[in-house]
């Protein structure tokens, strides 16, 4: 079986999962990446990537938003097109899109079914929780963004149909979590400069705060700064008594999994991120609006809050196995109607 895999790189998230899911789909036969977008910080080296675009990437700022200059600047609507009309999604037996839209572009133009995989996905289904003011731009880029024959979700818990448990990293999955006292803080809509001055007063604690701006680990008095390394970042938070981050999903996902206490700031202007936000206060996680003087408070009562645990009830090769069955099927089933109307339309020209 050839698969095409099309994987969303604005952010860390995706390409953490594609590297995750890429031994389980190789069971399946030959695996081709494609990567869209131009903002991750995690190597992606281990995926086959054979086609590469800019996309359309998020960018953030330092004070907790979105860089809209940044986005703009990297989009390259003009070229969008042409890569839609170039990328050979008809030369697959099954085509995986974790959120593209060149790949839904492309699978439109050339009439090839497609299979909308992963968290977004999730947001297809109308139960998925929402914050109580939506927003109709934003809701309309998670549905409409990446369009496909047919979509499984990942999301905390199943709020409908076609929605599985998050993929969770291995190392994860496998470790015992300790608690060696610190706080592991990755807030990517921040300068780390915003991040310390949030955390200068609680001098009783020590945290670990990853930040892309940084190039080397540096010591302070309550802190260890690290630049972006997902297994560096991993071991932090397996042994930290709490993680302080974005509503994004993996992150969040894999910290309530192995029963760290969660404290979420969500990207100012992400939908998303607001939604997942909605979806995290079903297991008491506290959302906190901004990092501003009044984290120090947050922070107290945060340490005060019993949070439920993430269960699984998929395991990560039953999500994959379901993922690869249903892009095989729609694609199967394509194939048998595209015949079947050939075959129509010979008979049809012969009877005439």
């Amino acid at each position: 079986m050839k698969i095409l895999y099309s994987v969303q790189a604005t952010g860390n998230g995706h390409i953490a999962r594609a590297i995750e899911l890429l031994p389980y789909l190789q069971q399946y036969g030959q695996v081709d990446v494609f990567l869209s977008g131009s903002n991750s910080h995690v190597p992606h080296h281990s995926l086959p990537v054979k086609y590469r675009s800019k996309g359309l990437s998020l960018f953030y700022g330092h004070r907790g938003g979105l860089h809209y200059g940044k986005i703009w600047q990297a989009l390259d609507v003009q070229h969008i097109y042409q890569y839609a009309k170039e990328l050979p999604v008809a030369a697959y037996d099954a085509v995986l899109n974790d959120f593209d839209c060149i790949t839904s572009l492309a699978c439109k133009l050339q009439k090839v079914p497609s299979l909308h995989w992963g968290h977004q996905a999730s947001f297809q289904n109308a139960n998925t929780p929402r914050p109580a003011k939506r927003n109709w731009l934003g809701e309309a880029v998670l549905t409409h963004y990446a369009t496909a024959t047919d979509y499984l979700g990942l999301h905390f818990s199943k709020y409908g149909g076609k929605i599985v448990s998050p993929v969770i990293k291995e190392k994860v999955l496998a470790a015992k979590p300790v608690n060696h006292g610190h706080f592991t803080v990755y807030l990517s809509h921040y300068h780390y400069q915003q991040v310390l001055k949030a955390v200068e007063p609680l001098t009783d604690f020590h945290f670990h705060i990853f930040s892309k701006d940084v190039l080397r680990p540096q010591s302070g008095k309550n802190y260890t700064l690290f630049p972006i390394n997902n297994e560096v970042f991993t071991q932090s938070m397996l042994s930290c008594a709490g993680v302080i981050t974005g509503a994004g999903f993996e992150t969040p996902a894999e910290a309530l999994y192995a029963g760290k206490k969660l404290l979420c700031i969500p990207i100012a202007g992400q939908y998303e991120q607001w939604c997942n936000a909605a979806a995290l206060k079903a297991f008491e996680v506290p959302i906190v609006a901004k990092l501003d003087t009044s984290f120090e408070q947050h922070f107290y009562q945060w340490l005060l809050t019993e949070q439920l645990p993430l269960t699984l009830q998929e395991n990560t090769q039953q999500i994959v196995d379901t993922a690869v069955q249903m892009a095989y099927n729609i694609r199967s089933q394509n194939h048998w109607l595209s015949k079947l109307q050939l075959q129509e339309t010979d008979l049809l020209e012969l009877a005439i």
